[in-house]
């Protein structure tokens, strides 16, 4: 007879690698190599010449000592240049991106949960990973980015029940 031998401390249906932080969603990412940076003195044709090359909605907008400053996203152009019936090529990004304290960022080990919070009590759908220690900007992650860590780490837990449920992979002895 096989007798479950379970022992909560050593059997998870959580991740290996435990709780995934804003660092690893950005390194996960398909665009962890983009450089999402843009000069504040950029004109807005250049950024969404970058969001359309990137298939990405947002850029951090930088100072000439190369310096985060602010945001300009998608909606930062639909609000403050499409609708307006401004010419793009003609206007700098610093004159229409968003500043402190509508800048919202995402500490490298800030959870998953925290991000979503973030992004939903702010409505924005991006957030810039700063480093924990001196706040140097690191990358970007949106909200698509969180939600394919999250279908991933729940494939993972599903996997490992369907796994369980078989047999696979559990701690089973005889008795």
């Amino acid at each position: 007879m096989l007798t479950h031998i379970a022992k909560a401390s050593t059997r998870s249906i959580v991740s290996k690698a435990g709780t995934v932080s804003a660092i690893n969603v950005f390194e996960n990412s398909c665009y962890h190599k983009i450089d999402f940076k843009i000069n504040q003195e950029s004109s807005v044709k250049e950024a969404v010449i970058r969001f359309s090359a990137f298939n990405i909605g947002c850029l951090a907008v930088t100072n000439s000592s190369n310096k985060v400053v602010g945001v300009f996203s998608e909606r930062d152009y639909i609000t403050k240049v499409a609708s307006l019936d401004r010419i793009p090529q003609d206007i700098k990004i610093k004159d229409v991106c968003s500043y402190e304290p509508n800048i919202i960022i995402a500490k490298k080990d800030d959870t998953i949960e925290t991000c979503m919070n973030k992004m939903m009590f702010k409505d924005i759908r991006h957030l810039l990973v700063v480093d924990d220690k001196n706040e140097e900007f690191v990358g970007m992650i949106s909200i698509k980015d969180l939600i394919k860590e999250i279908i991933d780490k729940n494939t993972e837990i599903i996997t490992r029940l369907s796994d369980f449920k078989i047999g696979k992979g559990a701690y089973f002895s005889s008795e």
